[in-house]
């Protein structure tokens, strides 16, 4: 059995078969009367669905670890933890089908940091600019490592 682009990465897949559907419906290929452009735009909206699902998962990764970093409070610890995991695991699964996008995550960090940064802010009642501006740890040391956790406060 041979391994394919779809099989080895999921979001190149994708952008590459919305390009050759729009190659195909510009080379007479509309008599079959297919929809070929809107079929390409589906198609791309997959790759799209990914990096959101990346940026919604790193955002929620680094508002549990900002919780766990600006926090004592003992009970909720736990389930921000149990979070923390659930995030980079999932991470880690579009990264691994889709290696493609495995420098997304840097792209978007300052963005999923921003985000985040203000929902703990507001979530943990403090003041306005209390967390740093840019996000306080390292993308692949830190944040994506599953063994790292930030000290507790």
């Amino acid at each position: 059995m041979s391994t394919t682009l779809y099989d080895t990465d999921f979001n190149a897949w994708t952008l590459d078969q919305a390009a050759r559907l729009r190659q195909a419906g510009g080379s007479g290929a509309k008599a079959s009367g297919l929809d070929w452009d809107n079929i390409a735009e589906e198609i791309e909206s997959m790759a799209r669905s990914e990096r959101s699902e990346i940026e919604n998962r790193l955002t929620q990764l680094l508002f549990h670890l900002a919780k766990l970093a600006w926090c004592a409070d003992q009970p909720p610890r736990r389930g921000w933890k149990v979070t923390v995991n659930e995030q980079r695991r999932g991470l880690q699964r579009v990264l691994t089908a889709s290696p493609s996008l495995r420098h997304h995550p840097a792209t978007i960090l300052a963005d999923c940091w921003a985000t985040a940064r203000d929902r703990t802010e507001a979530d943990l009642n403090l003041p306005e600019n209390t967390l740093p501006e840019t996000c306080p740890w390292s993308l692949d040391d830190q944040v994506l490592n599953q063994a790292w956790l930030p000290p507790s406060p």
